[in-house]
């Protein structure tokens, strides 16, 4: 099949970029013919309040990728739909996680002569969006003939918004983060103590990630406890300030350890081999693209029940899933992951990593993409 894939890679950073990178991979290796349209921009800084949005090591340069998108830039969006046509594909398939880039899609999706288009649903709709942030979701998806997206629960609420338009799901696998190391290699590496459980939260770092409820969560542990707390991330905007006098006022210099910056690629392998349990204390969210990279990597993961998130992290099996926004809840979780219950759990991620493979997520997409093309 021929096919044009739109969306973020290299030399861009972050999860959709990650993931969008080896979807194409896994297509051309299956045999399709793949054109990656990626940007020459994305966001000025006023949108994206990091250090930078680009990291050329976040992904492989692929060679079948043109450089030809600006979502936030109309004039160029008439020269990118003219070059997405020229490839006279079969299907379209263009990944939606945020407003940005929804007029530059809704524009691409507009007019009649085009290839038939899947979008690759990551967020239904942008954390804490107001009105015309569903409106440019739903003419997006409106749009499309095929929604696929990484939840069962998800699919189940596409459906029902959208009931004349076809609906696929599988749950994201793990982007890859290169070989694991050893625990005390590790530890030593980060000069993390050996003797104590680590959790870790990794990620950029926004308001809906409820790193302040698990900052609460670890002034709640009993003072013997040896839990040492590691937030590894990028803070959006001015949230790394509020979080380490968070950490000041509540005295955990000895129990939280804050890295609060952009973490390369190539220190991930590092960060998970480090830790004992990957923390998730999500607010709210659709999904979460380090729950299964944790997985694969054989760390149990203790999440809030948000999303499709539970249908990864399997309560009791590879993980623990507790309500949303309760810190008293996540200090219990962590009271009760003494050494032992820690080592069933990562052999429960160890086996359950299996069931989260590129080659069966690209099987599902074709399959909906055979419906439509």
């Amino acid at each position: 099949m021929r096919l044009t894939v739109f969306g973020p890679a290299f030399p861009f950073r972050g999860g959709i970029a990650r993931t969008t990178t080896e979807l194409v991979r896994i297509l051309a290796e299956r045999g399709h013919e793949v054109v990656f349209l990626t940007p020459r921009r994305q966001y000025p800084h006023w949108l994206y309040p990091g250090i930078s949005d680009r990291d050329p090591e976040a992904c492989p340069r692929l060679d079948c990728a043109e450089a030809v998108l600006v979502p936030l830039d109309p004039v160029s969006w008439r020269i990118a739909r003219r070059r997405a046509l020229s490839y006279r594909a079969d299907a379209w398939v263009i990944p939606y996680w945020t407003w940005a880039w929804a007029g530059l899609w809704w524009y691409l999706l507009r007019e009649a002569d085009r290839p038939a288009a899947l979008a690759v649903v990551h967020n239904p709709v942008d954390h804490d969006a107001r009105l015309w942030q569903w409106i440019a979701a739903r003419r997006v998806f409106g749009s499309s003939q095929a929604l696929f997206t990484h939840a069962r629960s998800m699919a189940a609420e596409l459906e029902r918004e959208y009931p004349a338009i076809p609906v696929g799901w599988h749950r994201l696998p793990p982007a890859p983060v290169g070989a694991r190391r050893r625990k005390s290699e590790a530890r030593t590496a980060l000069d993390l103590p050996e003797d104590r459980r680590v959790a870790l939260f990794l990620g950029l770092i926004r308001p809906y990630k409820g790193v302040d409820l698990l900052l609460e969560a670890a002034a709640g542990l009993p003072a013997d406890s040896d839990w040492l707390i590691v937030v590894a991330g990028e803070p959006w905007g001015g949230l790394g300030g509020r979080l380490e006098r968070q950490a000041d006022a509540l005295g955990l210099g000895a129990r939280v350890r804050l890295d609060l910056r952009w973490i390369p690629e190539g220190e991930v392998p590092t960060l998970l081999a480090a830790a004992d349990l990957v923390v998730l204390p999500y607010r709210r969210g659709s999904q979460s693209a380090v729950a299964p990279m944790a997985l694969a990597q054989g760390v149990p993961v203790l999440s809030t029940a948000v999303g499709g998130v539970p249908e990864v992290v399997r309560n009791g099996i590879n993980g623990v899933i507790v309500p949303p926004g309760d810190p008293t809840a996540i200090t219990a979780a962590l009271e009760s992951l003494g050494p032992a219950r820690l080592g069933e759990l990562a052999a429960g991620a160890v086996r359950s990593a299996g069931d989260l493979t590129w080659s069966d997520y690209a099987t599902a997409l074709e399959q909906l993409l055979d419906r439509i093309a």
